[in-house]
């Protein structure tokens, strides 16, 4: 009889963490949902795309001003102006890199873009 109660017990037991673990997992992953919603919104409502009359564009993480004559588009290769960083890395000169998204939310001072890199392969 005792054997019984304590695997009842055990078997009821496992049984209401098993619940309680799948009803916080399914909790996160609404809450992440949500947040992922929610910033969204806010990024498109705060996003900008052009500061002055220059296309704004995000290059690895980081905006940068376009003032060339034809629009950016994600994907194009663009040259980045040196920096520190990436005289450190790459050398003098500047960097090749791609456009990443267009506009951006950041509100502080941004680079110009150098120019168009020219094709890979080119």
């Amino acid at each position: 009889m005792a054997e019984a109660h304590r695997r009842g017990y055990r078997e009821g037991y496992d049984a209401g963490r098993e619940s309680g673990a799948s009803s916080s997992k399914l909790k996160i992953e609404w809450l992440e949902r949500r947040i992922e919603d929610l910033e969204q919104k806010l990024d498109g409502a705060t996003r900008i795309f052009e500061v002055a009359g220059h296309q704004v564009v995000e290059v690895g993480g980081y905006a940068y001003r376009w003032r060339g004559d034809a629009p950016l588009k994600v994907g194009d290769r663009v040259l980045l102006p040196e920096n520190y960083v990436s005289r450190m890395k790459n050398g003098p000169g500047p960097t090749v890199s791609v456009v990443n998204k267009l506009g951006t939310t950041y509100r502080g001072h941004m680079s110009f873009i150098v120019g168009r890199a020219p094709a890979e392969g080119a």
